[in-house]
């Protein structure tokens, strides 16, 4: 009996949990949205379209021509607005399973009146979820001002910049190795977590070698998995903000989803640390046995 190896089972059984919902965060409306890897705020975009199409051959400029003059004016203090009614949403944000959109409410940014923690996320709605997807926001942006104008609108018509669709698409490269480990580390932690729970019947410095294997393995498989992944969020949003800001695209990392991921790496590192001890503790206790049987 080894009541002592109850706690690797606790922080395996903890990893695994943090660790499946690293997975399954945001993969519905309404479920962990906050807990995204990557946000696009687009509710500026609006207005870079606007002044882009009045003085172009942009296939939008048909319609927007249409606007009167004497309402340009309000047309910008209201873009958001605007860009609502072209379809774009104010932000997309991509999980592992999925991307969801929506608007911000009361407003898309503060002013005198709402403060930056007054501001809110409300989902309009998600994508279905499906493993080792690819998150391509100028192909949503693209297919929401087709539905909704009836036109034609490519990526030149946007000026989206090849340096941001760069980004993406290395995004999207690397986002099915992230997926890929974080089922490996799923897999292992849960072994892991097997074999710990077997720990507490058995005994021996065997027993505990085994375990600390299995949890060596199965903390360099989330370990790496939330380095791959807090590498390509925070790289990828500075590509984004870097080239978007003429194009009113602002990149926001998902702060809460990296602390999601470094607490599950960090409970595995503290039952990797709790067999070390238990096997530094085995060890001593059988020279003792052999010392006593000796003397």
């Amino acid at each position: 009996m080894r009541p002592s190896a109850l706690i690797p089972v606790l922080c395996c059984a903890a990893a695994l949990i943090l660790s499946f919902l690293c997975l399954f965060a945001g993969h519905k409306k309404g479920f962990m949205e906050n807990y995204h890897l990557i946000t696009l705020n687009t509710s500026a975009i609006g207005e870079t379209l606007l002044n882009e199409t009045r003085s172009s051959d942009n296939p939008l400029a048909n319609l927007l021509d249409q606007i009167p003059n004497e309402i340009s004016s309000e047309i910008n203090d209201r873009i958001g607005e605007v860009a609502e009614r072209l379809g774009i949403e104010d932000w997309y944000s991509a999980h592992m399973l999925n991307y969801c959109y929506g608007q911000y409410t009361p407003a898309e940014a503060a002013n005198a009146t709402i403060s930056e923690s007054d501001i809110s996320k409300n989902v309009t709605g998600c994508s279905k979820s499906q493993a080792m997807y690819k998150f391509d926001p100028t192909r949503i942006i693209e297919d929401a001002l087709n539905k909704t104008t009836g036109v034609n609108v490519t990526l030149q018509d946007l000026d989206w910049p090849e340096d941001i669709q760069n980004g993406i698409h290395a995004l999207n490269a690397l986002m099915a190795a992230m997926f890929v480990l974080y089922v490996i580390a799923i897999c292992l932690i849960f072994v892991a977590l097997l074999a710990a729970i077997f720990a507490i019947l058995a005994s021996g410095r065997l027993s505990a070698c085994l375990n600390f294997l299995v949890a060596t393995v199965a903390f360099i498989a989330i370990g790496l998995a939330s380095a791959l992944v807090t590498a390509v969020i925070v790289k990828g949003s500075s590509i984004i903000n870097k080239y978007g800001n003429d194009i009113g695209v602002v990149a926001n990392w998902g702060s809460k989803f990296l602390a999601l991921t470094w607490a599950a790496t960090a409970v595995m590192l503290i039952a990797l640390l709790a067999w070390i001890v238990e096997f530094c503790i085995g060890r001593r206790h059988k020279n003792r046995q052999s010392y006593a049987k000796h003397g």
